[in-house]
């Protein structure tokens, strides 16, 4: 293997492991909004408010996209993970109300 190859699988390492740390930060930090969702969705079946509050998730899917763009991030794909993201956290919250 040359150097440079050597070089290369190095820093193919180096990113792989960066990728594998960022997914866990990921993870855990989709846990952690859940369980305020979670929260959230007790709360509202309790006193019987809507699953959803479509002005709030248009308001968040504006900060998404602000955020991605600061970030660097496409905001289309950021607007459709957090859509994702709401659709789940909905679901849940229509779960508990029944």
């Amino acid at each position: 293997m040359s150097d440079e190859s050597a070089r290369a699988a190095e820093l193919l390492a180096d990113h792989r492991d960066s990728i594998d740390r960022l997914d866990a930060i990921l993870v855990y930090t989709l846990g952690e909004r859940f369980k305020h969702t979670q929260a959230v969705g007790r709360l509202k079946a309790r006193h019987d408010l809507p699953p959803s509050d479509p002005a709030r998730e248009e308001r968040q899917i504006e900060r998404l996209e602000w955020l991605a763009k600061e970030a660097d991030l496409d905001p289309e794909f950021a607007k459709k993970f957090l859509n994702f993201i709401i659709s789940e956290v909905i679901r849940h919250h229509e779960k508990l109300q029944r």
